[in-house]
């Protein structure tokens, strides 16, 4: 990519793959295979998935991928209650205007929900979801209605569960002054917050916050910065993480670095060096188990000959999604968006089998935090980079929980 391109976009990736809380022409059918004569012969269960495609920015195909990769595997093994899926998509092209579009088209076409899509326009998607009743399942957590529209169904905790469990993970590894590197921008001060949040709470200092201008594409002098009386970096840039990287090695700096899933990558690991890269050992918080794990066996099994990457966290989403979709959908006598809708409010437990802990949206087990209530699930992942790629930190690691930690800010 130039660096005039760079410039246009880097504002727009940042926020998107912080998943910051704070953007379309809609396709028609799904591309996925269509359901063969073998195939389940029931009503269609239908159901929306969109995304941003073709646009500078934050682009994210593989979300629309990966439901058409669902569809296909789902129509294979007998679709849903005896029908098949059918997956309509609608590219919004990071514009708000786009997105209010593929919400109408949803309501037009009468959709079972919108499932594991990505945008960050929730202020205009989600009233319009809202008054025709049309859950939103498993959004990317990129806006911040998801994380307060009754509508909304959040699979994870989104920027506050994975930035405080970051924090905590930084210092549970030695990390004793750390700087997290963000570009300057007031969604991304938001995730500085978090990542403040978990280092306190594990005994740590506040991470200095230093700020990248959204136009830079030399970061030397951040990577001066930010290595200068720190033994640990949060890289977090988004897909421009590679900039940091670049000056990181030219500096010849050998401050351990971290991030959260989706800017210290396993391609960005390969690209400088595999193993000898400076990327090994690097702290990586997810909200989900690495794609080596045995429970996304699946999900790589559908993902073989696409162009999906399977480690991407947008992706993964889409993936659980629509797992917790089929397994609501079982439950009911008849398919409908408000059956849908009192199933998820009143499930004890969905099952996504190991991808999560067991899903429920009961308002007993809500964040209690003004507008970030919607967020039930507040667990997340230690990961680190291991021969270029994404591993558990440590054998034997599981699921962490930051809900005490976030219910502390409340009380505070």
């Amino acid at each position: 990519m130039n660096d005039s391109r760079r410039r246009r976009s880097v504002a727009a990736s940042c926020l998107a793959v912080t998943g910051a809380l704070l953007a379309a022409g809609c396709g028609g059918e799904a591309a996925g295979s269509p359901t063969q004569a073998t195939g389940p012969k029931g009503k269609p269960v239908k159901v929306m998935v969109w995304n941003p495609e073709d646009t500078q920015g934050s682009a994210q195909p593989g979300v629309r991928l990966t439901a058409q990769a669902y569809e296909k595997w789902i129509n294979a093994h007998g679709g849903i209650k005896g029908g098949p899926l059918k997956v309509l998509t609608c590219n919004e092209k990071n514009d708000p205007d786009e997105a209010e579009k593929c919400a109408q088209q949803a309501v037009a076409d009468k959709v079972v929900a919108v499932v594991g899509s990505y945008s960050l326009a929730g202020d205009r998607y989600m009233p319009i979801l809202q008054k025709a009743g049309i859950p939103y399942l498993g959004g990317t957590g990129v806006s911040a209605a998801e994380f307060s529209n009754p509508l909304s169904f959040p699979v994870n905790g989104g920027t506050p569960a994975v930035f405080a469990a970051h924090g905590r993970q930084l210092v549970k590894e030695g990390c004793k002054k750390i700087s997290g590197v963000r570009y300057d921008l007031a969604a991304a001060a938001i995730v500085s917050q978090f990542l403040t949040l978990g280092a306190t709470s594990a005994g740590g200092a506040p991470p200095k916050d230093l700020k990248v201008p959204v136009t830079a594409t030399d970061l030397a002098p951040q990577v001066a910065a930010a290595t200068k009386g720190s033994n640990c970096v949060s890289v977090i840039l988004g897909t421009h993480s590679d900039l940091f990287v670049k000056a990181y090695v030219q500096s010849g700096a050998k401050t351990k670095l971290g991030s959260v899933v989706g800017n210290l990558t396993p391609q960005l690991a390969q690209s400088t060096g595999g193993s000898g890269s400076p990327l090994e050992g690097a702290a990586i918080t997810g909200y989900y188990p690495p794609t080596s794990d045995a429970v996304w066996k699946t999900f790589v099994s559908a993902a073989k000959g696409t162009d999906i990457d399977t480690s991407n966290g947008a992706n993964e989403t889409t993936w659980v999604a629509f797992k917790v979709f089929t397994e609501a959908v079982k439950k009911l006598s008849t398919v409908s968006a408000k059956a849908l809708v009192h199933e998820l409010n009143t499930t004890s437990g969905i099952p996504t089998g190991g991808l999560t802990p067991p899903l429920t949206w009961k308002a007993s087990t809500a964040l209690r935090i003004k507008g970030l209530d919607r967020i039930h699930n507040t667990t997340a992942t230690e990961l680190t980079i291991r021969d270029g790629k994404i591993e558990w930190a440590k054998k034997g690691s599981t699921f962490v929980d930051v809900r005490k930690v976030l219910t502390a800010m409340s009380a505070g």
